[in-house]
């Protein structure tokens, strides 16, 4: 029988906190707002694969070339929320391109330190092309669902916060993993 779990503390959804960086056409915004009111925000991860069987071999190899990572997302709609009044912009508005595309920052909440009235964590920031999917599903409120899809390679960064991550910024931006993990350079690279 196992032990490792008898101790362990299990974590909440609430452990990974979102982020959005709402646009500011009047100034250079770096302030994060907390995504509030969401129903869903599930990650896929969409690995690429490349599988193949060589004829002196009995069994397939697979690797994992790519991602199309994406988060579907639904929400409860809120009226002065900064986050959903811009992901309706997106919808109702039917914007294309970069008018569509946002950052958002996935913070893991189990990495917290604080000191004093500021608190620091890890995350990871991309960007997202937002997809509006439908609104209007539920008779209970005025609900809005789509996905958030992959712009690009994601970033760990390291935030800041003094406001109880109603809102945070980034501190530092941390080196990305290596992507080979033996000691010769990676082919990918």
């Amino acid at each position: 029988m196992g032990k490792n779990l008898n101790h362990a503390k299990l974590v909440g959804r609430t452990g990974k906190m979102a982020f959005y960086l709402v646009p500011d056409k009047t100034k250079e915004n770096s302030i994060y707002t907390r995504m509030e009111g969401f129903t869903s925000l599930s990650t896929s991860k969409g690995a690429k694969e490349y599988s193949r069987q060589y004829v002196d071999e009995d069994f397939e190899r697979t690797d994992v070339i790519g991602y199309a990572t994406s988060t579907s997302y639904a929400f409860d709609r809120y009226v002065g929320n900064p986050v959903l009044d811009d992901i309706i912009l997106i919808h109702e508005n039917e914007l294309i391109g970069q008018d569509a595309v946002r950052s958002v920052i996935q913070v893991d909440m189990t990495t917290v330190e604080k000191n004093g009235s500021t608190c620091t964590a890890k995350g990871k920031l991309r960007d997202y092309a937002v997809i509006p999917d439908s609104d209007g599903d539920s008779t209970d409120c005025m609900t809005y669902s789509g996905t958030f899809k992959t712009r690009g390679e994601m970033t760990d960064v390291e935030v800041t916060t003094t406001d109880d991550f109603q809102t945070v910024s980034i501190s530092e931006t941390v080196a990305n993993p290596v992507a080979y993990t033996n000691e010769e350079e990676s082919s990918w690279n």
